[in-house]
């Protein structure tokens, strides 16, 4: 009986081996060991949290518009390959062909059952706003604009800022005195690079002229290109454009001006670094770039919320004091370094609030006023 009970006791302190060494070899849910725990907080390489998802709903520029939605998206995969997840799966995109589509792709990544999803642009405020409403579990982050709702955190960004350096760089490259602005949709987000730009430039050439026209769209490559066709031929050397895929126009019309030989252009891109943009030859028609990260952003608040740390209800803002913001540098032979330390001694005064940049139009007004 004594050597029955002691091969029971046997079997089942086995048996209780083998469960526990179970438990830790899967690596997830409540029950799993302190190693996998800790794993799943760090959040990268082997230990990487697979049972977090993440997605993000375009707006119509899509997806691959070398501009905006391509950075977010660009961010996106990032985080998932730190993490191990799988692409299609753990993280993805929806692509919105239209206004109408940001509702419907918005629901379909909740029945999806992502634990994250991000409105691309401010434009999906509203539609954020409402289908946030709906799933109070689910969190949502909108890049551009401020939405209302304790699951949503808004991600916005200083572009007024980065802005003013890219009027100071354009103002010192211009051999004309005449610069141009190309905007996608005229709005208030809009508005703040196109404030920030002329204020830029006003600042180093209070009489420099600058054309500045709408296109009313971020998806509208041919009419960039007649804006910026009827620019440079009106005398404008330099465009600066914040419209998204509308400005993949604007890069396509300098280069045929460049290619021609008679004409010395230059195009000022925006949110990524579009120098590649600008190749032509052996040359490139890309000044610089004023780069937003919103790649770093969308990492940041996906970082967040896989640890539990989601910002909901708050404003998360990006600048030039941590390089939230910036100009580029990549064409070495055109941002000369006269130009790149003219931009520093400016970026230094933003910081230290010696400069507030205009982010309105009346503001930028008031601004230009005071210079004269």
């Amino acid at each position: 009986m004594r050597r029955t009970l002691f091969l029971l006791t046997l079997v089942l302190t086995f048996g209780l081996f083998l469960a526990a060494c179970g438990s830790s070899d899967s690596g997830g849910g409540s029950e799993s060991s302190g190693s996998d725990s800790k794993s799943e907080e760090e959040g990268s390489g082997e230990g990487g949290n697979s049972d977090f998802t993440v997605a993000m709903v375009t707006d119509t520029g899509g997806v691959d518009d070398k501009s905006f939605n391509q950075s977010a998206w660009e961010g996106l995969q990032e985080f998932g390959k730190e993490n191990n997840l799988e692409e299609n799966k753990g993280y993805d995109y929806a692509q919105s062909e239209s206004d109408a589509d940001y509702t419907t792709n918005l629901n379909r990544l909740v029945r999806e059952d992502y634990n994250l999803i991000f409105g691309i642009g401010f434009l999906l405020q509203p539609d954020v706003e409402k289908v946030a409403s709906q799933f109070p579990e689910t969190n949502f982050s909108l890049v551009d604009a401020v939405a209302e709702g304790d699951n949503i955190a808004s991600i916005t960004f200083k572009e007024h800022q980065g802005s003013f350096l890219a009027g100071v760089a354009a103002a010192n490259k211009t051999e004309s005195d005449h610069l141009g602005f190309v905007g996608g949709v005229d709005s208030e987000l809009i508005n703040k690079f196109e404030s920030g730009f002329r204020a830029g430039a006003k600042t180093v050439n209070p009489d420099i002229k600058i054309d500045v026209q709408y296109a009313e769209s971020f998806n509208s490559a041919d009419q960039g290109k007649l804006i910026a066709s009827n620019m440079y031929s009106q005398g404008a050397d330099v465009i600066y454009h914040a419209a998204g895929g509308t400005g993949n126009g604007v890069f396509s019309e300098a280069k045929d001006r460049v290619r021609g030989g008679d004409e010395k252009v230059w195009v000022i891109g925006v949110d990524r670094d579009q120098h590649e943009e600008g190749a032509i030859d052996d040359t490139n028609v890309t000044l610089t770039s004023m780069v937003k990260r919103v790649d770093i952003a969308v990492q940041d608040v996906s970082k967040q919320a896989m640890e539990g740390e989601f910002p909901g209800g708050e404003v998360v803002e990006y600048g030039l004091e941590d390089e939230g913001v910036s100009l580029a540098r990549t064409n070495e032979e055109a941002m000369t370094e006269e130009i790149i330390s003219t931009v520093e001694e400016w970026k230094q005064k933003i910081i230290d609030g010696e400069v507030e940049v205009p982010m309105t139009r009346d503001e930028t007004e008031e601004y230009v006023s005071s210079l004269k």
